[in-house]
């Protein structure tokens, strides 16, 4: 009887993280003061904003697997996506956003406490293949 119940508490938390709903307020907000750093369950990254730059990111960040688009627009200067893991579906938000000639790019997790580094390799490979579409190096 123990295991049924364990197993139905393990059932209803994978579900949970799966299906809980994303409060677009709390994950869709101005990133603030930033710099190219990570942190346990984060990364950031802030780039030289070039024409053109945040709408490649956007069309990269979609790009990504199991990746969708939140909150904002390219218009607004703002993005905001939620990428999950691919078997138990755990999210990330990455928040990118352009403000005063610079593009800022923000992953985070929401449970737990280590990402194990798994945002900021999103953040870099990001940069990396919008470097390598632009082909001007100055990502």
């Amino acid at each position: 009887m123990i295991w049924v119940i364990l197993l139905l508490a393990i059932v209803a938390g994978l579900a949970f993280i799966r299906l809980a709903p994303s409060d677009v307020s709390r994950w869709h907000r101005p990133i603030g003061d930033a710099e190219s750093t990570d942190g346990e369950g984060w990364s950031a990254r802030v780039v030289q904003a070039t024409p053109g730059m945040l709408s490649d990111l956007h069309q990269g960040m979609l790009s990504l697997s199991r990746t969708d688009l939140l909150a904002g627009g390219v218009g607004e200067g703002r993005l905001t996506y939620i990428t999950r893991s691919k078997w138990i579906g755990f999210p990330d938000y990455t928040t990118i956003e352009q403000e005063d000639g610079q593009i800022k790019l923000y992953g985070r997790l929401r449970f737990g406490k280590s990402d194990l580094g798994v945002n900021g390799k999103r953040l870099d490979g990001l940069l990396k293949r919008i470097r390598a579409k632009r082909g001007d190096g100055k990502t």
